[in-house]
């Protein structure tokens, strides 16, 4: 099995392997994400690593809180993205019942 990992605050000028490097002291990397500005392409400051289970928890419990290029990083497990769009709740004012 594998974790996905949030970093955030990263360095602006951080690239996928420095992370890598960064990471793989404690476990296997299976893949690096870095999110980037759709509009100017820079980086966002934040990203995923994918990493065996046990390599992402030594990841967390080492490196949170750990400086990476300056900047105090922040590691945990990434939460799923909650699913947009659709549904919504009941409809509002009169609900169509008799007074």
């Amino acid at each position: 099995m594998s974790k996905k990992l949030y970093v955030g605050n990263l360095s602006f000028s951080s690239t996928e392997n420095d992370i890598r490097d960064h990471f793989s002291a404690y476990g296997e990397v299976l893949s690096v994400n870095l999110i980037t500005d759709r509009e100017t392409g820079r980086l966002r400051g934040f990203g995923f690593v994918e990493m065996d289970d046990a390599g992402a928890a030594a990841a967390i419990q080492n490196l949170d809180g750990k400086e990476l290029g300056g900047r105090s990083l922040k590691v945990n497990e990434a939460q799923d993205k909650p699913r947009s769009g659709g549904g919504g709740g009941g409809k509002g004012g009169y609900g169509g019942g008799r007074w």
